[in-house]
């Protein structure tokens, strides 16, 4: 943590904000008024998951942990099968990420199977080599390559899932799926498998942290987006659920992940939207398990004390354009799945969680509401008010990291700006994909996209995507205008 830096910012922040008279904030009540209680209710709630998080890691996650433990002695330990996809990714990372499984494997209690999906033979080859070092005799693990056409990650999961089925696991049995570029913990069976006893929990997913080298600005992204996902995922599994069962490692129950319905869903998920027609998913499997599991009532929970660790490149050359990539394909996931899942009843998945999912839904759009409020105020009242504004976003944010650093230690001056940008063009993005849950790309498959058709039908409904998205828009800027009375009557000024 550089003092300098942070002295700097503070001094700047005052000074900006010293600029600014008070008249300049004449004329605009309605403004201010409809902003500050915008302002107070999203600073509420992000206190609310703040206050929810250290309890639940503080308190509530020690004790379950204790009585998850206790009650997992008196079974016979788990099977571990670790199923872990490889696609596109460099030999180096692959050595890395399969040397942590078999790791993994050898130590799990109850024996293990490591199924390995991937497309290319030198993958296979490479990942053989690794096994025979790592395991160098060990008799307790079983090794399965299942060699598939590169037709997709949920083709990959769906045909090493049904591998896994055919070796019968039980439900004191567990699954772990797992990316190919991430690290996990060498003990992960030891400090998951404890949380499946009760029956009650059917997945869980644990912090993450990201290594990322060459490239500082994308680090720090990842890193400050980890620190607001570990209190998040915190606040919700206080209700025993979470929002999202990550694709980079997560574990299930493996009578339920081998689960014919379960695998179908992988493999083949879909929504039916009114005006795209049925939208096939080719991203966010990790979505599909997560409502899968959701709908059938099983709870889920988060590790906050166990990290794996993801190593990720920048798909685009700068970071701008990476990081909207990525955010584009984050969110569609998000977006593709929430509306579905807030149709299920609050009492059957949580109040809280139903709560978080519809703010997910409602946040793009109160985040856009403050700068389109402060941009017509400083075109028709005072462009003063923007000065102002950025002080204001600079104390605001300023102090929201020292809140995140809570649960993620010290943080670099680029956090808040970070911080705000990802707000900013993360709403943004979101209000734009929502009017395009048809469009699809992975990151390294840049290839492949989906889109319900192509020819005058597909024009039709880009076309139908951009004036829905824009009237959107519209709407938005007229819903200030009139909520904060901004134009009426405008300020007369006499010669």
């Amino acid at each position: 943590m550089n003092l300098l830096a942070h002295a700097i910012y503070v001094l700047s922040a005052a000074a900006i904000a010293s600029t600014v008279p008070a008249s300049a904030f004449s004329g605009g009540a309605g403004v201010f008024l409809t902003l500050g209680v915008i302002g107070l209710w999203r600073y509420s709630w992000a206190l609310v998951n703040f206050v929810r998080a250290h309890l639940y890691i503080r308190v509530f996650y020690p004790r379950r942990r204790a009585a998850a433990e206790a009650l997992y002695a008196t079974k016979r330990p788990a099977h571990a099968f670790f199923l872990a996809t490889s696609y596109k990714i460099e030999a180096a990372i692959t050595s890395r990420v399969y040397r942590s499984i078999f790791e993994a494997a050898r130590r799990s209690p109850g024996g293990s199977t490591v199924v390995a999906s991937v497309v290319d033979l030198a993958d296979e080859r490479l990942i053989r080599a690794v096994a025979a070092q790592v395991l160098n005799g060990t008799n307790t693990v079983e090794v399965v390559i299942d060699r598939i056409d590169g037709t997709g990650k949920r083709d990959a999961l769906a045909t090493s899932l049904r591998s896994i089925a055919r070796r019968y696991p039980s439900a004191d049995d567990v699954v772990l799926l797992i990316d190919g570029d991430t690290q996990i913990p060498e003990d992960i069976v030891e400090r998951a498998a404890p949380f499946f006893a009760n029956g009650k929990v059917g997945a869980l997913t644990t912090h993450e942290r990201a290594e990322i080298d060459d490239a500082p600005l994308f680090r720090d992204w990842f890193k400050l987006r980890f620190t607001q996902r570990q209190m998040m995922m915190s606040a919700v599994a206080l209700g025993g659920r979470v929002l999202t069962l990550t694709g980079r490692m997560s574990v299930f129950r493996a009578d339920l992940a081998t689960n014919p319905e379960f695998i179908a869903s992988v493999e083949q998920d879909y929504i039916d939207h009114w005006r795209l027609g049925r939208v096939k998913f080719l991203t966010g499997d990790d979505k599909s398990t997560w409502f899968w599991l959701l709908k059938h009532g099983y709870e889920m929970a988060y590790l906050p004390d166990v990290a794996c660790v993801s190593m990720e490149t920048q798909p685009k050359p700068g970071f701008v354009e990476s990081a909207i990539t990525l955010m584009r394909r984050w969110f569609g996931n998000m977006l593709r799945t929430n509306g579905r899942a807030l149709a299920l009843s609050p009492a059957k998945i949580g109040p809280f969680a139903w709560w978080s999912i519809l703010d997910q839904r409602v946040s793009m759009w109160t985040t856009l509401t403050a700068p389109v409020g402060i941009v017509l105020f400083s075109v028709f009242v005072d462009p003063l008010i923007a000065v102002a504004y950025v002080a204001w976003v600079m104390a605001t944010r300023y102090a929201y990291c020292w809140l995140l650093a809570s649960f993620g230690g010290p943080f670099p001056i680029t956090y808040p700006f970070l911080l705000y940008f990802g707000q900013l063009f993360g709403a943004a993005i979101k209000t734009s994909v929502m009017f395009r849950l048809d469009r699809q790309r992975w990151t390294r498959q840049s290839a492949t996209s989906v889109s319900n058709s192509g020819g005058a039908e597909g024009r039709v409904r880009s076309i139908s995507s951009s004036y829905m998205h824009v009237l959107a828009l519209g709407l938005l800027v007229a819903g200030v205008i009139f909520v904060t009375g901004l134009l009426s009557p405008l300020p007369i000024h006499a010669n």
